[in-house]
């Protein structure tokens, strides 16, 4: 086999499945519908063997004859092909009480930190936490980290300091602001506490 083989056999391979993707979808419909082939050949004008043909991905068809196709169906062009070539994905999935536990300075009795993500590549570019405390008389250290911080409040109430202000959080509350500023626990009021910590470090260099 040459090179100047190989796109031919790529091209070739793209056709077909596009074709097998335009008959799967096109069966579909039908099938949703309780048409039978004979049913959609009779209202598209074609020939039984060609509506079999093109369902089975045997066949490219025209553009004239996917328009009757699609037409009898009840569907656009622009529905036909939406979930077409869809990149695969890879979504990070975190069950409830799975988050990995990890230790951060200053962590001591009563407050956890479960990380909800874990970064695969050599740069982080984002960090969410579920961070709890059920220890009223902690004292927390100030931190300081590259990039902002979102936090939301989910359970309890606290006053978070950040800078020379301190903010009073409950419930349904969130606070956004940057990480090079010092920043941290100042005052838990009500435990158990639970809130969310997303920091994005995307806008760093």
């Amino acid at each position: 086999m040459t090179d100047a083989n190989m796109p031919q056999l790529s091209e070739a391979s793209q056709d077909h499945k596009l074709d097998a993707y335009i008959g799967r979808v096109l069966r579909e419909q039908r099938q949703a519908q309780s048409l039978t082939i004979a049913d959609v050949a009779e209202r598209a004008e074609l020939s039984r063997g060609m509506v079999s043909r093109i369902e089975n991905g045997q066949v490219s068809c025209s553009l004239e004859t996917l328009h009757r196709l699609t037409n009898t169906l009840g569907i656009t062009l622009s529905n036909l092909f939406r979930n077409y070539d869809i990149p695969e994905g890879g979504a990070q999935l975190v069950k409830a009480g799975e988050g990995l536990e990890v230790v951060r300075r200053g962590t001591k009795r009563g407050h956890t930190y479960h990380l909800l993500a874990y970064d695969q590549g050599p740069r982080k570019l984002v960090e969410p936490l579920l961070i709890t405390m059920d220890d009223a008389s902690e004292i927390f250290p100030t931190f300081t980290h590259p990039g902002t911080e979102f936090i939301y409040m989910l359970e309890g109430k606290l006053e978070y300091r950040h800078g020379r202000h301190t903010y009073l959080l409950e419930p349904g509350d969130s606070l956004t602001f940057k990480g090079e500023i010092p920043h941290g626990p100042e005052h838990l009021i009500e435990v158990p506490i639970r809130f969310l910590a997303i920091i994005n470090y995307s806008d760093q260099d």
